[in-house]
């Protein structure tokens, strides 16, 4: 079966989402679907560019005129489609349904074409957190339903069986064992411990109130040393403003290292340091109770403990495993001291126990559920 994975936007290696998709298109493949990766870049030149897989589709060209006929324009697409028969395509929202994507789908099915849409976190509304994010989310909020119409299903990390009155194909997040190397060993903590947190930065993250808990900690408790190492980049001011004054005001300078974005060796170097993951603990800020997060298998897959504030269906009874409640209270680093010094967590052990998590696994669900391959 032929079948395209349509992408809204470009990729970067130390990019979260960029990887997943990946580990996504692998796993289809092992399923296997003849698929191509269609996406949206930007050249260093400011051209807008539909792209298949590392082929040029379709130039916009640079300014004003280029920038509005990509989010209109979707004629190369349809052609490619036809002149390579595709019969499947999987198409990752970009909250962008409005007229034009509705046209866009409409037109592939009157093609014969199965369409699935993803979409990663459901309920999104909250995820605006700005008058700018929220006035840009207007169209996708007035036209989704309507585009949902036209698609065959919805492909969710949550558990709602239905989405804007479309049925849903439930998955969880899965891993790409073979891009994910499992930490090798148990670091001694018998005089510091130190918590990892891996993300694109977003307030849902909640990385503020372990911030806030380290303050409390270290008035508390000076002697044992707990470092916090945040990796990845601010996703926005607020973000950036709401992590330092935080650290400013606790006096966590020496405790607290902002590495940037990592990928590869430099992730995994840090991941051997790291004793304890940290999940997201603010997901109810953006309206969220229950999730199958990236983040918490990437922590099982590398081999450490770690903790979040959701549900995670896959995790609820897991040992090594440490919940804090949605709410805004600050993290109880404590907690995790004890929790980390009275049971030594065997890497093996923890990456063992989500081995039906794989992305192949996943997929193979969605694959299953095409008309046309069964």
């Amino acid at each position: 079966m032929k079948a395209l994975f349509i992408v809204f936007h470009g990729f970067h290696a130390f990019h979260g989402i960029s990887k997943k998709i990946q580990y996504q298109v692998d796993a289809l493949r092992n399923c296997g679907l003849d698929i191509s990766v269609c996406h949206y870049d930007v050249t260093p030149e400011g051209c807008r560019c539909w792209m298949i897989d590392d082929k040029l589709l379709k130039n916009f060209g640079a300014g004003i005129k280029a920038k509005i006929y990509k989010r209109i324009s979707f004629s190369a697409i349809l052609e490619y489609v036809s002149r390579e028969r595709i019969t499947f395509v999987y198409y990752r929202s970009f909250h962008n349904a409005n007229p034009f994507t509705i046209h866009f789908v409409k037109q592939l099915k009157k093609a014969g074409v199965t369409v699935f849409y993803e979409i990663p976190t459901y309920p999104y509304d909250q995820e605006a957190a700005s008058f700018r994010e929220k006035v840009r989310l207007w169209p996708d909020r007035i036209y989704r339903a309507a585009f949902c119409r036209h698609v065959d299903a919805v492909v969710t990390f949550s558990q709602d069986e239905e989405i804007f009155g479309c049925r849903t194909v439930r998955i969880a997040n899965g891993i790409d064992f073979s891009h994910i190397p499992m930490k090798e060993h148990v670091n001694d903590i018998t005089h510091e411990l130190h918590l990892i947190g891996v993300a694109e930065i977003h307030f849902w993250h909640g990385f503020d109130r372990v911030l806030e808990g380290m303050g409390n900690y270290y008035r508390q408790y000076p002697a044992y040393k707990v470092y916090f190492h945040i990796v990845g980049y601010m996703s926005g001011e607020r973000e950036k403003q709401q992590i330092m004054e935080s650290i400013r005001r606790n006096a966590l300078f020496d405790y607290v290292i902002m590495h940037g974005p990592q990928h590869g060796e430099a992730l995994d170097l840090l991941f051997e340091k790291a004793d304890f993951g940290i999940g997201s603990l603010g997901r109810h800020r953006s309206g969220v109770t229950s999730m199958r997060s990236l983040k918490n298998r990437e922590y099982a897959a590398r081999g450490i403990p770690f903790a979040y504030s959701e549900i995670d269906v896959d995790f609820e009874q897991k040992a090594y495993v440490l919940k804090f409640p949605a709410d805004e209270t600050p993290i109880d680093i404590d907690k995790i001291v004890c929790f980390c010094r009275s049971s030594e967590f065997s890497p093996r052990e923890i990456r063992n126990s989500i081995a039906d998590l794989s992305w192949t696994e996943q997929m193979r669900m969605v694959v299953n559920e095409i008309p046309s391959s069964k």
